[in-house]
Parts: structure tokens; C-alpha cells; sequence
């Protein structure tokens, strides 16, 4: 079986801090971002991207039918 991602971890971890989740909630999360079919507000989103930002991973909010995050 071959570990996590240092990315995935990061954000994950970034995931945790900023939505009060726990690990599991957080693995399920992370699968909705690098997909894309994470969505909040776009205030909410833009917040979680500056904090992936911040962490190293590459991140952007953009406005689509709901607004959603992706990041890269």
C-alpha cells in the first residue's frame, strides 16, 4: 500500500485546522478538492484556498454554479 501524498497530507492538514474535521471527514474532504466538487460560499472557499496557499499547495476559488475549489 503506498502512503499518502506530502501533498495530500498538507492539505488535509490545512483541511482539519480550518473546518474543525477529523481525519476521516478530512480524507473525504481532500477527495472533493482534488477533484474539484468541493463548494462553499465564495468567501468560505476563498479563505480555505489563501490557507492552502499559505501551506505551499497551489490553490485558487473560482466562481462556477456554486463556487468550488481547486486545488492544483
Amino acid at each position: 500500500m503506498r502512503g499518502p501524498s506530502t501533498k495530500s497530507v498538507v492539505i488535509m492538514r490545512v483541511l482539519r485546522a480550518e473546518l474543525g474535521i477529523d481525519l476521516m471527514s478530512a480524507k473525504a474532504v481532500l477527495l472533493r478538492v482534488l477533484n474539484g466538487g468541493y463548494s462553499g460560499t465564495l468567501p468560505e472557499v476563498e479563505r480555505l484556498a489563501r490557507k492552502l496557499r499559505e501551506s505551499g499547495i497551489a490553490a485558487s476559488a473560482t466562481r462556477s454554479q456554486i463556487s468550488d475549489l481547486g486545488a492544483r
